[in-house]
Order: C-alpha cells, then structure tokens, then sequence
C-alpha cells in the first residue's frame, strides 16, 4: 500500500543554518564519533564499502537530528534535507560552508595513486 505524499518542507535561510549546524554538531557527538569511526575502519578506505558502511551511518546520525524539524526518518527526509541545504548553498556563504563540512565529516580525502596508476606490491 503506497503512503500519502508527504508535504514539501521548506526552511527559511536561518533555519536551515540551525538544523545543519545542530547536523555538524551530532557528528562531533562521542558515541556517533565511534560509530563513524568503527564504519570507516570497517570501510578500509574502499570507496564501495564506505558507501556499504559508512553512508548509512552517516545517515542515521543526519536523521536523529532532522526529524525533529518535520523530516521523516528515512532516508528520504536526508535526501529532501540535503536538497534544500543544496539550493541554500548559492544564497548563503555560511550554508557552503557548513555543507562543505559536514560533506568532509561524511567522505575521508581520497589518497590518489601514484603518477603512472602504479600499485605498490605488498
């Protein structure tokens, strides 16, 4: 059976910056530190297990915070939240850089191979 739509929400500019802050500040939260930390050890730095393994973690902690401004507490109210954090991005610099933090709280800095694509034998 197909759920009723749920409605469009919407945040003002500052209300945004308060529910992405209060998002930054979760992940800073000892107990959502470990469990980040334990998914990314988890990972092993592979881009395919961090999305395994990480992103949902990620996701959970994003939702504890954003449920309690209307979003549903799915996946779909981060996918609704971070598209409204998007659209605020270009309006507001303290938006950008916000999302530019909590998106480096989410994805580690990728090493890059070696010039040539070599792999080092191990």
């Amino acid at each position: 059976m197909a759920s009723a739509p749920t409605p469009q929400l919407t945040l003002t500019v500052e209300q945004a910056r308060v529910v992405l802050s209060e998002v930054i500040q979760a992940f800073s939260v000892p107990e959502n530190v470990a469990r980040m930390e334990e998914a990314r050890e988890s990972a092993c730095n592979d881009m395919g297990k961090m999305l395994q393994l990480v992103l949902p973690v990620a996701t959970q902690i994003q939702q504890e915070v954003i449920k309690a401004y209307g979003f549903n507490n799915e996946g779909e109210g981060v996918l609704k939240f971070a598209r409204l954090v998007k659209m605020y991005e270009t309006q507001d610099p303290e938006i950008a850089a916000m999302s530019a933090k909590l998106k480096s709280l989410l994805l580690p800095p990728l090493s890059t191979p070696p010039i040539g694509g070599a792999i080092p034998a191990s």
